[in-house]
């Protein structure tokens, strides 16, 4: 699995989302990151792999770094793109060009999803890379209400009053699975299905949560959904997403809500497997 995350600042970006895919058994996670950060994110955990992307004088992300990514994808089964990248325009244009010609299978969120805020209805010969012409057998997005508002163009109040049409109808627009993130997380596929999922709490809607869903959701994929099959894939993004909440559930209990921080619902992610397992065990 390829995790393309983070910049200058947000190197922890990167980490959590690289860690969060390893803890969901992704195997082999390979972090490609600005190079003016990879010597953290390498010294942070000793499993992830990474690579220095060429960067821009800010920090982030350059487009020499396309040169790089054909190579980089080799070997992978899934990419998970856009935790702490930045919205910086180079950089932006980097994740549009990655979701336009990406034959893999992707997971977008975070700046990956805010390069194509307020440009997800343009016509493809207008831009490319524009989210319902993404080159990926499938995509999947996960915004949280604020990213979902931003790029279809309305309110957070809009979207959190009409959580479950917003995300299937996107779902259908873009051919795309919509994770719609917040209280009752919202699962939309392409196909008309919607999932909602009943674990997490209040305590996760802290700062590197959603990178660990990203890094769990790719994960999932990367290991049980990767090949195609339709019900496979629901199963993975929809584990992904139950685990993920139940890992933020177990960490609150131990923690409270109040203190609860992202690297505590990744330390989480080895019990919820194991609740999850004793549940399947014993019905």
């Amino acid at each position: 699995m390829l995790v393309v995350a983070g910049s200058r600042g947000k190197s922890g970006a990167a980490v959590l989302s690289g860690t969060a895919a390893l803890r969901a058994g992704a195997g082999l996670v390979t972090v490609a990151t600005a190079e003016s950060v990879q010597p953290i994110v390498a010294g942070a955990l000793a499993e992830l792999m990474t690579v220095p992307l060429a960067c821009t004088g800010s920090g982030s992300i350059s487009l020499d770094a396309l040169r790089q990514f054909e190579e980089l994808v080799k070997g992978k089964s899934v990419v998970a793109i856009g935790p702490g990248l930045g919205t910086e325009a180079e950089t932006q244009e980097v994740v549009q060009r990655i979701v336009h010609s990406c034959a893999l299978p992707l997971v977008l969120d975070a700046d990956g999803l805010n390069a194509f805020a307020g440009r997800s209805d343009e016509r493809a010969d207008e831009r490319a890379g524009e989210l319902r012409d993404h080159a990926a057998p499938f995509l999947v997005v996960t915004p949280h209400p604020g990213e979902m508002a931003r790029l279809v163009g309305c309110s957070i109040a809009d979207v959190q009053s009409n959580r479950i049409e917003i995300a299937m109808r996107y779902a259908g627009e873009w051919n795309a699975w919509v994770v719609l993130k917040g209280y009752l997380t919202v699962v939309a596929s392409p196909d008309g299905r919607v999932w909602i999922n009943s674990t997490g709490n209040p305590g996760m809607a802290t700062g590197g949560t959603g990178d660990v869903l990203t890094g769990m959701v790719g994960g999932m994929v990367a290991q049980f959904g990767a090949e195609m099959d339709r019900e496979r894939l629901a199963q993975a993004i929809t584990l992904g997403v139950y685990l993920h909440g139940l890992a933020g559930d177990i960490a609150a209990d131990e923690t409270g809500e109040g203190p609860l921080i992202a690297s505590d619902v990744v330390r989480s992610i080895p019990r919820a497997w194991r609740q999850v397992q004793i549940e399947l065990e014993h019905g």
